[in-house]
């Protein structure tokens, strides 16, 4: 996750100036997306406020790689300059005085050269210090076990990755416990997290520990949030849906039904997702989890089922529309309702004679 900046301005004002010659020359080549971040950009750093990557994915309903493809494609267009830590995170976002793409003449022919302007420096504050990992030693290690606290954590992760524990293990564990300051609710939700995502290892779940120490991640809730953003399966799912947002708890729930309970492949979930766009334009993703739910239901189970669930439904529905054509009342008719006249034409005969 990239870290806060804050955006530096000397002047104070309620308004944010934009360059007649961005609106000329740059804004008719970008789109939305690049557009909405160059302004936030501005509106923050006129008023002297921090920001983030996360920030604007947030204000826009964007995800964190879409804004960082705009502050790109800014900065290839020479709008703005990005410089990154010796972790490759964005640390600062200079600000470019905005010049014509074509450099302007004096009336005597020569070339205006426009000087090198002077940066306006979006600044991000220092990382959090990481915590150093301590080596406990083996009295230590007995202690930690024996403490009821941290017994527990140790039973709870020997479930998880299914084997007795070994003294690096333990250090791991009493490492992000102690120093990380991480409660015993998280760590749980942290091995769940790893085991999910099919990784046993220790330093693979330290290195989470560690992200989420930095992204001030206190609770479950708030990881599990952090973790929806960054699933791409969910974020497909969405977009497929014409869904823009980042993804609630509620939403993440129907979406980990289709891949969780029903078994579904991406591709199928994907039809689903195709035919409910075209069917309707509210409620979509109730609407798609009908249409996965209808297919576990009928035994679908890869994408070619489909077809035959279809043909079955197909048949079924014809035959019901010709079981209904089959039993209309005729009396129904309004024709039928006119009373019936019963003549006796030999009779009728015999009068006409005699007259």
């Amino acid at each position: 996750m990239m870290g806060r900046v804050t955006i530096n301005q000397n002047n104070g004002v309620n308004a944010t100036s934009l360059s007649n010659i961005f609106i000329d020359e740059y804004m008719g080549d970008a789109n939305d997306a690049q557009i909405k971040v160059y302004l936030y950009l501005l509106r923050m750093m006129t008023a002297n406020l921090p920001t983030s990557v996360n920030d604007i994915a947030d204000k826009f309903n964007h995800t964190e790689k879409d804004v960082l493809r705009s502050l790109k494609y800014w900065e290839k267009q020479g709008l703005i300059t990005l410089q990154y830590d010796e972790h490759r995170q964005l640390s600062s976002i200079h600000m470019e005085d905005i010049v014509p793409h074509k450099a302007q003449k004096h009336n005597d022919g020569d070339t205006f050269v426009i000087s090198v302007p002077t940066k306006q420096v979006v600044s991000a504050p220092a990382a959090p210090q990481v915590p150093e990992k301590p080596n406990y030693t083996a009295a230590q290690i007995k202690e930690f076990s024996n403490d009821p606290d941290t017994a527990y954590i140790i039973f709870i992760a020997e479930q998880y990755f299914g084997r007795t524990l070994n003294s690096n293990e333990m250090n791991t564990i009493f490492y992000i416990h102690d120093e990380l300051q991480f409660s015993n609710d998280l760590i749980d939700y942290l091995m769940q997290y790893c085991v999910d995502n099919n990784k046993k290892d220790f330093r693979y779940m330290e290195k989470v520990a560690i992200n989420w120490n930095q992204r001030g991640i206190t609770n479950p809730k708030q990881a599990r949030a952090e973790s929806f953003k960054y699933d791409e399966n969910i974020i497909s799912i969405m977009k497929a849906l014409g869904m823009e947002n980042a993804p609630t708890e509620r939403e993440v729930n129907f979406i980990s039904r289709w891949q969780g309970e029903y078994n579904f492949s991406m591709d199928i979930i994907m039809e689903a997702c195709d035919r409910t766009v075209l069917a309707t334009q509210k409620n979509r993703l109730k609407y798609c989890d009908g249409i996965l739910r209808n297919w576990h239901e009928s035994g679908v189970k890869v994408k070619g089922d489909i077809a035959k669930c279809d043909a079955i439904f197909s048949a079924g529905f014809a035959k019901t529309r010709k079981a209904k054509a089959s039993t209309i009342d005729v009396n129904s008719n309004p024709f039928n309702k006119f009373q019936q006249n019963d003549y006796d034409f030999d009779e009728l005969e015999k009068q006409i004679l005699d007259n």
